[in-house]
């Protein structure tokens, strides 16, 4: 008799882990070239430009939480409370700018916003895995709906 549980939780946090490396390492990038990249300034016009309301306020609000968050979301460190931000972040993104363009991305539409932040949410109700710091460090430290 082969135990199908123990299988099936090890593939779970190996799924886990591909998904919060993945993913959190997308958010880092988008959060990193906000900050660096584009600068904050640079976002602050582009989010006014995109009708984004109180931009200098959400832009840099969006950036750090993409970035944190993101790197959060790697590492597995306050998976749940990350992946709330950042599945918000994505909605919010997608009502207020990728909408009305659409699906394809291609043509500025929502699928990539979509698929982030059902991921983000995702983790958010699955936790992080076996293979995080939570786990790892936090497991019994932090309340359940945080790590």
């Amino acid at each position: 008799m082969t135990n199908t549980t123990a299988r099936n939780t090890a593939a779970t946090s190996w799924g886990l882990l591909v998904l919060r490396v993945v993913v959190g390492a997308i958010f880092v990038a988008h959060g990193a070239q906000k900050i660096f990249e584009y600068t904050l300034a640079g976002t602050i016009g582009s989010f006014a430009g995109m009708g984004v309301p109180l931009p200098e306020i959400a832009a840099p609000l969006v950036a750090f939480v993409e970035l944190i968050g993101g790197a959060m979301l790697l590492v597995g460190l306050f998976t749940r409370l990350a992946g709330i931000l950042l599945a918000v972040d994505m909605l919010v993104a997608l009502v207020l700018v990728h909408l009305p363009a659409g699906l394809w991305v291609g043509e500025g539409g929502y699928e990539f916003v979509a698929v982030l932040g059902a991921v983000a949410l995702a983790l958010a109700f699955t936790g992080a895995g076996r293979f995080s710091v939570d786990r790892g460090v936090l497991r019994g430290r932090a309340p359940a709906w945080l790590a």
